[in-house]
């Protein structure tokens, strides 16, 4: 029996001996405190931030800079109606090529233009009785100098003629004033460029300042990259540069370097370079990727 006993014994302490290093094992290192997590991530964003500006700043082969980047446009604008109204035309779409002046669409005027109208009739009346008044002064004029009519006779023809010219002003400023509402119910484009966004249509209601359009200028585009301040003496204002974008395999299309960043940024060590490129055949888009390269020599 002492003999089974202490068998029993030692096989209960072996068990014990194997499922002590799994409990162990399975635990979880103790959860960091919070000043120590803070530190830790900052450090963390810290050098992600390093490490993409890194990789943003040019690369050399042989003797020339190599780099990327993607275009933009130098001019972008939200276009909004002058006058708030109901949206009776529109002339475009998204995507579409607009000239300077092109009309991109038009807001309901009809009463605008009666009332352009009655202007008008106004202003000729305006004129007529401003001629009825010049002539009646012109006849006082000459009896007056005959001695046979009083003075305040022909004081009071000369206020008339003043009264009449003072009402044609009046009538073709608010006539002209009328006039500019119904042109400005036609939204233009103010550059050559295309249509980024188009945010109304046809029966919606613009208000005061509400963004019906977005153009973007396509020529010129510009690029901006930066360059490793050991070339700053290399790069100058109009030096040629080439690009290369996916979409067109095998063409080069050719600009110039527009702007020499004037500060070196200390983490990178480097300044920024702003290219130009003509794109007068519109093949270059905003947001196009491209690849970059300048000679040095």
């Amino acid at each position: 029996m002492k003999k089974l006993t202490l068998a029993i014994a030692l096989i209960a302490l072996a068990a014990c001996s194997k499922k002590e290093p799994s409990t162990v094992s399975a635990k979880e290192a103790p959860p960091l405190p919070d000043d120590v997590k803070q530190v830790q991530s900052a450090v963390t964003q810290t050098a992600t931030t390093e490490s993409s500006a890194t990789a943003a700043v040019a690369s050399e082969t042989g003797s020339a800079i190599v780099a990327t980047g993607d275009f933009v446009s130098p001019v972008h604008s939200e276009l909004a109606s002058k006058n708030p109204g109901r949206v009776a035309k529109v002339f475009v779409d998204e995507g579409s090529r607009v000239s300077r002046g092109q009309p991109l669409l038009e807001i309901e005027s009809d009463y605008t233009r009666l009332n352009a109208d009655r202007a008008e009739a106004e202003v000729a009346r305006a004129r007529a009785a401003e001629d009825d008044a010049r002539h009646d002064l012109e006849r006082k004029k000459d009896l007056i100098a005959k001695d046979s009519i009083p003075k305040a006779t022909y004081d009071r023809s000369e206020s008339m003629y003043a009264q009449a010219q003072a009402a044609r002003t009046a009538a073709q400023a608010q006539a002209a004033l009328l006039r500019q509402q119904v042109a400005d119910a036609t939204l233009r484009s103010p550059i050559d460029g295309v249509v980024a966004e188009k945010r109304t249509d046809v029966g919606q209601r613009l208000g005061d300042n509400t963004v019906a359009m977005v153009v973007v200028q396509t020529s010129p585009l510009k690029l901006r990259f930066r360059v490793p301040e050991r070339y700053l003496a290399s790069v100058h204002k109009g030096q040629p540069v080439k690009a290369t974008v996916d979409p067109y395999p095998g063409a080069v299309f050719n600009g110039v370097v527009a702007v020499v960043g004037g500060v070196i940024d200390p983490a990178t060590r480097s300044f920024t370079v702003e290219t130009e490129f003509p794109n007068r055949d519109g093949r270059l888009r905003p947001g196009m990727f491209a690849r970059v390269e300048m000679d040095t020599k």
